[in-house]
């Protein structure tokens, strides 16, 4: 059995403001980095990690430092898990984009649309699939391994969706909180979902 720990990573100072997506230099807030401490915290009281792997943005990198410093391991950066790219809405504020038609739609019909110049998310389903395909090949004949992903909500969601055969125009139907804990187990390569959106 292959354990899939996908973590959002903490709080930042720009939630719920600015749709920040891949803007460089956006890292953890004080509360960010309290919650991902005690995250981190409950997870080595639960689990014995085997593999730590994170998005290669900060926010994310450092939510994993504080999860690898109580395992005792290192982390290995994956591109597949990056948040989505948000084209030319990147760094845009929410008020902004509200009131924009093409921003209503997205958010309705994400199966069929993208920002301006950005990804789908089907793109970003199956590049994050990959990235879970390889951590499955990597751990294959262990007789059990935890592996945890640090990641950014959409990933965390569209993954999510796709292993439980939802569509993508469900995808603000479930909610993936920062430094919260979605587990995926996988038995002889089937996936079965154990929580969503668990938070310590």
């Amino acid at each position: 059995m292959i354990r899939i720990l996908m973590i959002r990573h903490g709080e930042t100072s720009l939630l719920g403001h600015t749709l920040y997506g891949r803007m460089p230099g956006v890292q953890l807030s004080s509360q960010g980095e309290r919650t991902v401490g005690a995250l981190a915290r409950a997870l080595s009281e639960r689990v014995v990690l085997n593999e730590i792997v994170s998005s290669p943005l900060e926010r994310a990198l450092q939510t994993a430092r504080f999860i690898a410093k109580s395992q005792h391991l290192p982390i290995t950066t994956e591109e597949g898990v990056n948040e989505l790219d948000f084209g030319s809405w990147m760094g845009k504020g929410f008020d902004e984009l509200t009131g924009l038609a093409d921003w209503k739609k997205y958010n309705a019909l994400r199966s069929i649309c993208s920002p301006p110049g950005g990804e789908f998310m089907l793109q970003v389903q199956s590049r994050a699939w990959r990235a879970v395909e390889r951590i499955l090949e990597r751990h294959q004949g262990a007789e059990d391994a935890s592996v945890a992903i640090v990641t950014h909500g959409d990933v965390v969601r569209g993954l999510l969706l796709l292993l439980l055969g939802m569509p993508i125009d469900f995808i603000n139907r479930l909610e993936v909180a920062p430094a919260s804990v979605s587990e995926i187990q996988f038995q002889e390569g089937h996936p079965k979902v154990i929580f969503v959106n668990q938070t310590f």
